[in-house]
């Protein structure tokens, strides 16, 4: 193993006293393992400056100066999604000096500004963003015995071939197209199920398929009638209903049931996925039958590993969805009606 041409702190110490106790250099850089010329150094530097801590290296000069570099983080935060090369082009054109790509990374390093992949939300109109205010602002005070008697329900829709941008693979340098890295995905064929579901803080409605097109009678007759008004129900007094803003849910056929059961319905917000648990659930149910399960062959076979995987899901994880819904609306109010987290 090579010498070492590096000292710690405590090493230069111990090494400065062992040679002021009259040990040899060689001797010392024997017992450090490092070589002599290491030794040397250090000892002439100590008795040139009567220190023994390593004088500061230039290394290459920076390109930018502070203000520079302030320009540059600027130009980053006002358009949060520019390339590295436009961010160079812009700077060049600023102060006329060239960097490179690397530069660019690393200035912006320096105050904690990396690239990430945006996250995907749904547009938020100003008249959007003040009514997920005031829906925050009337439930803010909500507990959880309150958000208990709220069943929580909606559809979606899981589809044979599937593109999850989130996957990754590991390879090797020329491996990029190789079968194992890559994900075959039908853009245009495979099908797809719809299905529906509700839960509440201690009990959860079967998985139901959609077949075709969902409208506003075949809602009221296949979905409120046999599944959501049995279970508020049974749920008891003050149970209410929640649903998106979906075509179907605000059908005057299914108002004039709800009516008429005297069922309370939430006045949800528009475009308002995050402040739903049930879609997290959807997530947890399509990670899992694509982890659990093989690739399933038909339309069929994905439903029955969807219905599966519903009733799998531990009744302590439905609660822990219910149970957040005060951090929900603490982050919206928090947001002023924007993206949270969720």
């Amino acid at each position: 193993m090579p010498p070492r041409t590096k000292l710690t702190t405590l090493d230069r110490g111990r090494a400065l006293g062992w040679l002021q106790d009259g040990v040899s250099g060689r001797e010392v850089s024997r017992r450090l393992g490092v070589s002599h010329s290491v030794i040397q150094r250090l000892h002439q530097r100590f008795q040139t400056t009567g220190s023994a801590v390593e004088r500061p290296r230039s290394g290459r000069p920076r390109c930018t100066d502070r203000r520079d570099d302030r320009y540059l983080q600027l130009l980053a935060l006002r358009n949060r999604t520019n390339t590295r090369r436009t961010l160079i082009g812009n700077f060049r054109a600023a102060t006329n000096v060239t960097i490179s790509r690397m530069t660019v990374t690393r200035r912006l390093r320096e105050v904690r500004l990396h690239s990430r992949r945006t996250v995907v939300r749904p547009p938020l109109t100003p008249r959007h963003r003040r009514a997920r205010m005031a829906f925050c602002r009337n439930h803010r005070r909500w507990n959880r015995q309150q958000w208990g008697r709220v069943l929580f329900t909606d559809e979606s829709r899981f589809t044979l071939s599937s593109c999850d941008a989130r996957i990754r693979a590991w390879r090797r340098p020329g491996e990029r197209f190789i079968d194992a890295c890559v994900q075959e995905h039908d853009r245009y064929g495979g099908g797809s199920v719809m299905v529906w579901a509700g839960f509440h803080l201690h009990e959860r409605t079967p998985l139901y398929r959609i077949r075709g097109n969902l409208t506003g009678m075949r809602y009221r007759d296949d979905i409120v009638r046999p599944q959501i008004i049995p279970t508020l129900q049974a749920m008891g007094a003050g149970a209410m209903l929640q649903d998106d803003n979906a075509t179907p849910h605000r059908a005057r056929v299914v108002q004039d049931v709800l009516q008429r059961q005297q069922i309370v319905r939430m006045n949800w917000p528009a475009r308002s996925p995050d402040l739903a648990p049930i879609e997290h659930l959807w997530d947890i149910i399509g990670y899992r039958v694509r982890d659990n399960h093989p690739p399933p062959a038909d339309v069929d076979q994905l439903f029955q590993f969807l219905q599966q995987e519903w009733t799998a899901i531990p009744q302590q994880m439905l609660q822990n969805h219910v149970n957040s819904m005060r951090s929900r609306i603490g982050e919206c109010l928090a947001a002023r009606g924007g993206h949270t987290r969720y």
